[in-house]
């Protein structure tokens, strides 16, 4: 039996009700519903909540079903510092185009504009938050998106600030295209896995750009991380793939482009450190390949801090650096091979690109620099000169194996 026309439309109709084809719900101060709060009570699962342009006062807002919050023109939701403004605790949540301000302080409980607990299929994009203590926080959330947003802190003292995009036990996260600044850590990671950084700018923070722990198999993509505190904290994790980043302008006593503390089997390519006190700052890290980075005018590109072992430096541009590389250890079997060192004063007869003199990176007067810091002021001197000349050819503080047996003569270009 063939179906009529009228149960066809019929179940047309149904399924279009099912669909998500339901009119939207609006908030304003003329409509129906005037609170964030109150469209989420109203909502079915999978409706949509446009919020129009105006200020609404609201704080622990709880998003407990699938739903998508839109807001036209950035509307502002203030939590007047009163504590959390926005909790999701349901899967398959999407915030989009609000402008969340005065999140609550304290030192007892972790305030987030937006913080996702035990979700996963959510995303958050094109918010911009502000006076915040916790930007964006994810706790035992998975498969969420981060997307565009523009988190500006006012941090002045490490004690009493947050993080800005925070993720603890949440896994396959793509964090892309945000811009955070002057909160305590840009971007923390702690227990999360497989996530995927890429293209974000942290700036003019507290502490890092970018810090994470216990956190594997993750890949950091053509970020920007520039005049932090003290840069990029990559701890205790493995299979890390860094790529094509900016590490600039790290200033300070205990300052450094990249800290490396416990770190196996990563890739670090295509990056570039300018300007930092300590380009990397490597300790008990091994079997990493450093390929295709360059280090410009940094005042150590590389700091070598002990168990360290089968790394490999291909290819990289050294240049300019007040040190190259240094190295607290006569034990090394670590690799260096075909890069460009702007300090290298051999020949190259053949002209084949390949220097005929081996180069060694390590100088005895990074030696005695780490031993007695305040030495640096000889740094230009000719008898500091003398000390590195009388070194290179008779090796007795460095390690002599430690050398780059093919110095390439010209920068390389990729």
């Amino acid at each position: 039996m063939k179906p009529s026309l009228k149960h066809i439309i019929g179940f047309l109709l149904t399924i279009l009700s099912y669909s998500g084809f339901s009119q939207p719900l609006e908030v304003c101060d003329t409509c129906e519903i005037t609170s964030l709060k109150s469209a989420i009570s109203a909502a079915k699962d999978f409706d949509t909540i446009v919020v129009k342009k105006g200020t609404y006062i609201e704080h622990n807002i709880l998003v407990d079903k699938p739903v998508t919050i839109i807001g036209e023109n950035y509307p502002v939701i203030d939590g007047e510092s009163k504590g959390e403004i926005i909790t999701i605790v349901s899967d398959s949540v999407t915030v989009d185009g609000l402008y969340i301000i005065n999140v609550g302080n304290s030192y007892t409980s972790d305030y987030a504009a937006i913080r996702v607990k035990r979700s996963k299929h959510f995303t958050i994009k094109n918010l911009v938050l502000e006076k915040l203590f916790f930007g964006i926080y994810l706790e035992k959330s998975n498969y969420g998106k981060i997307y565009h947003n523009k988190i500006i802190g006012d941090a002045v003292q490490e004690y009493n600030s947050g993080n800005g995009i925070q993720l603890w036990y949440s896994n396959h996260i793509d964090i892309e295209h945000n811009y955070i600044t002057q909160v305590r850590d840009g971007i923390y990671l702690e227990f999360s896995n497989n996530c995927l950084i890429k293209n974000n700018t942290s700036t003019e923070n507290l502490r890092y750009g970018l810090h994470f722990m216990f956190s594997n198999y993750d890949t950091y993509q053509d970020n920007t991380f520039e005049n932090n505190g003290a840069g990029v904290a990559v701890m205790f994790s493995k299979n890390i793939k860094m790529y094509n980043n900016l590490f600039k302008e790290n200033w300070g006593t205990a300052s450094y482009g990249m800290l490396l503390k416990e770190i196996n089997d990563a890739e670090i390519i295509g990056n570039t450190f300018k300007e930092n006190t300590i380009g990397i700052n490597i300790e008990g890290s091994n079997r990493i390949l450093y390929k295709n980075n360059n280090f410009s005018n940094n005042g150590w590109a590389i700091k070598v801090r002990g168990a360290c072992y089968t790394n490999k430096f291909l290819e990289n541009n050294f240049l300019y650096n007040s040190f190259d590389v240094s190295y607290n250890s006569k034990v090394n079997d670590n690799i260096f091979d075909k890069n460009y060192w702007s300090n290298y004063t051999g020949y190259d007869l053949n002209k084949d690109g390949i220097g005929d003199v081996p180069y060694r990176p390590v100088k005895l007067f990074s030696y005695i620099v780490n031993r007695t810091p305040e030495t640096i002021i000889l740094l230009r001197s000719l008898f500091i000169d003398i000390l590195d000349f009388s070194e290179k050819v008779s090796p007795v503080f460095t390690p002599d194996n430690l050398q780059d047996q093919n110095p390439l003569t010209k920068k390389i270009q990729w």
